[in-house]
């Protein structure tokens, strides 16, 4: 059997828009992904709220770094087929680094992280499939629009820049905001269907990247 890692944020977690809760288990997008490649594959689910892909969060007391922990999660699960990697968001959500350029730059930098790390000698390095995120969307939620709704234009941009990078470091792309979209109820996180659709999405391409 094959396995994979699910690195991601809060849309990988599952947090429910509107609810500040978690979907349920067969809603989530890796859990779905996992029941949709019929038993030849586990998905470990690694989402964190708030994540980010290299930078700090000064706010919060929990390390949303993630080329911090992603290391330690490449030790702890391996050995991994695949490792899929969807955040961005949370990188553009702060003033001073609002674009989805430097989110591809901490893209990059993760890939690099999984195709460097130092796996036991008897496991292969994983192959790697990065997914640019939905985009913001308006919300009324004045506490979710203060956080993020000045990045709304540039979360449109995730796409571009990380075919870019997938192209540049030879790894797999998926394109998240093709089949789901942000819930305005928060205008970030998503619904049941929505995050369900990733899942169902990536079956394909996972299943042609592990050719399964």
């Amino acid at each position: 059997m094959k396995t994979i890692l699910a690195f991601g944020d809060s849309l990988t977690w599952g947090f429910r828009a509107g609810e500040w809760m978690r979907h349920d288990y067969a809603d989530r997008w890796p859990n779905t992904l996992q029941m949709g490649l019929g038993g030849k594959a586990r998905v470990i689910e690694e989402g964190h709220n708030g994540r980010t892909t290299v930078f700090d969060d000064p706010t919060t007391f929990d390390d949303r770094n993630g080329a911090r922990a992603l290391p330690i999660l490449l030790a702890t699960h391996q050995p991994l087929d695949l490792v899929i990697i969807m955040l961005g968001t949370n990188d553009i959500k702060f003033a001073n680094r609002c674009r989805a350029f430097d989110a591809s730059l901490g893209m990059m930098r993760l890939v690099d992280i999984v195709q460097k790390f130092s796996f036991l000698p008897a496991y292969q390095t994983p192959k790697v499939l990065i997914v640019s995120p939905p985009p913001l969307v308006p919300t009324k939620d004045e506490w979710f629009n203060d956080l993020w709704g000045h990045a709304i234009a540039e979360s449109k941009l995730f796409a571009k820049h990380y075919a870019d990078v997938a192209k540049t470091t030879g790894v797999g792309f998926f394109d998240a905001g093709a089949v789901a979209k942000a819930d305005p109820t928060d205008g970030g996180h998503l619904d049941a269907a929505n995050t369900r659709a990733i899942g169902e999405a990536l079956v394909p391409v996972v299943k042609s990247i592990l050719k399964i």
